[in-house]
C-alpha cells in the first residue's frame, strides 16, 4: 500500500498530461473543418446593431467584398489587432465589426477608446452567427465575397503580414 501511495503524485501526473495531450491533439482535427468553408456561401444573419438602430444584414454590402471581424472589449488581442484594423479602414475596406458576447456598452466604449475601424457594427449577444461561421473566440476575420461566399478566414489578432498574404489579396480578388 505505502508503495502506491508513494507512486500516486506521479500517476496523477501523468493522467493530468494525457488529457493535455489529447485535448490539444482536437483542436488541430478542427482546424481543416474551419479551412472547410472557404468557398462556401457565408450564413445569412440579421444583427442588432451594437448601439440601437436599423438591423444589420449581408444587404449594406451587397455586391461588393467585405470584412467581418469578431471582437470584444474583454479580449487582449483584439486590442492588439486594433491598429490593424484602422489601418485596414483606411485602405479603404468595408469592415463589418460583430461584438462577440460582449456587452454592447462596454463595446463601444472601446471603439470610442481606440478609435473605429468599422464600417457597420452589430452585435452577437449568444454567439449564434459566429457559431455559424465557426468561430472558435475572438479574434477572428472573415473576407466576404462579392458573391456572398467566404473569401478567407483567420484566426487570431490580424497583423501587417496577414494583412497583406491573407485578407488583401482575398478583397481584390473578387
Amino acid at each position: 500500500m505505502r508503495v502506491l501511495a508513494r507512486f500516486a503524485p506521479l500517476l496523477v501526473l501523468l493522467v493530468i498530461a494525457g488529457a493535455a495531450i489529447y485535448i490539444m491533439s482536437r483542436g488541430q482535427e478542427r482546424a481543416p473543418a474551419f479551412e472547410a468553408r472557404l468557398g462556401r456561401a457565408a450564413p445569412a444573419y440579421e444583427l442588432a446593431a451594437l448601439e440601437g438602430g436599423a438591423v444589420v444584414t449581408p444587404e449594406a454590402f451587397a455586391g461588393r467584398s467585405y470584412v467581418i471581424n469578431f471582437y470584444a472589449s474583454w479580449c487582449a488581442p483584439c486590442r492588439i489587432e486594433h491598429p490593424v484594423l484602422m489601418r485596414l479602414r483606411e485602405a479603404g475596406a468595408p469592415i463589418l465589426g460583430v461584438a462577440y458576447k460582449d456587452n454592447p456598452a462596454a463595446a463601444a466604449r472601446l471603439l470610442s477608446e481606440l478609435g473605429d475601424p468599422f464600417a457597420a457594427h452589430a452585435q452577437d449577444p449568444s454567439g449564434s452567427f459566429g457559431i455559424d461561421l465557426g468561430i472558435a473566440g475572438v479574434p477572428e476575420t472573415f473576407v466576404i465575397g462579392a458573391d456572398g461566399r467566404i473569401a478567407a478566414a483567420y484566426r487570431g489578432p490580424l497583423t501587417d503580414e496577414v494583412l497583406e498574404s491573407t485578407i488583401l489579396p482575398a478583397l481584390r480578388a473578387r
